[in-house]
């Protein structure tokens, strides 16, 4: 019994000096502050990138992207927003560092195996960094992670592909905070941009993005019953249809 009770009493003093306290600090989502302040630095409000700042600044990107490498997002702890904003400021964080180890480079399709086979082999296959440990690529958080466990369409107005085509790279990072504004309007203005779309109540003519994943626009309905949700000008349900060509270049 005596040693029971000294056994007990030393429990009870490592305790309380902190020896068995449990740190949540793996469980906290990391800050994007860094990101933020790069983004505010080097991408103008219309989504212009200045790679050769992000190349100035590779050891403050670097120690962002090691920050999301070592923490993993922790599904039982983080919440929704906190997972989604973590994954779309990682996608675009790694995509300017992949654009800034290759520049200068006319487009990212440049980067594309020698043997590329789409969908298969190709620049956003590659896995050239860790997440958790795991290797990454570009697609695992796109199609297996961001697609797959989040419904929500309008990430494709977030991440970033690098090119002039893509929808602007927002000059802040996102934020579980701000997560729902930041993509709202990310919606509305790619959609209203006749850069990127054309939009009249008889015709449309819009980016590839919406054919490519159409599934993701129509689930609650046709892919005018989406546009119209941020389009300002109202679109027929019967308007005409049809894609404007991809531009590829970088988006610098």
């Amino acid at each position: 019994m005596k040693t029971l009770s000294i056994l007990i009493t030393l429990f009870l003093l490592n305790f309380s000096c902190g020896a068995y306290e449990i740190s949540d600090a793996a469980e906290k989502a990391p800050s994007h502050e860094i990101f933020d302040e790069l983004l505010k630095k080097y991408v103008s409000k219309d989504g212009k990138v200045d790679y050769k700042g992000f190349i100035k600044e590779e050891k403050r990107l670097q120690e962002y992207l090691n920050l999301l490498s070592n923490n993993a997002p922790d599904k039982k702890a983080w919440s929704k927003d906190e997972q989604l904003a973590y994954w779309i400021n990682a996608y675009n964080a790694f995509t300017i560092k992949l654009i800034a180890d290759n520049y200068p480079v006319e487009s990212i399709k440049d980067l594309n195996p020698t043997l590329n086979v789409p969908m298969v082999n190709t620049v956003w296959t590659k896995k050239f960094f860790k997440i958790g440990g795991e290797d990454t690529s570009l697609d695992d958080i796109e199609h297996k992670i961001i697609r797959k466990e989040f419904d929500e369409p309008r990430i494709h107005f977030a991440v970033n592909c690098a090119s002039i085509s893509c929808p602007p790279l927002l000059n802040e990072a996102f934020t579980a905070e701000k997560l729902d504004s930041q993509l709202e309007k990310a919606a509305k203005d790619f959609i209203n941009n006749p850069k990127y779309n054309k939009i009249s109540a008889e015709k449309v003519e819009i980016s590839q993005i919406f054919s490519w994943f159409k599934g993701d626009f129509t689930k609650k309905g046709s892919l005018i019953d989406y546009l119209n949700k941020y389009s300002k000008v109202k679109i027929k349900p019967n308007a005409k249809v049809s894609n404007i060509k991809y531009d590829w270049s970088l988006n610098e």
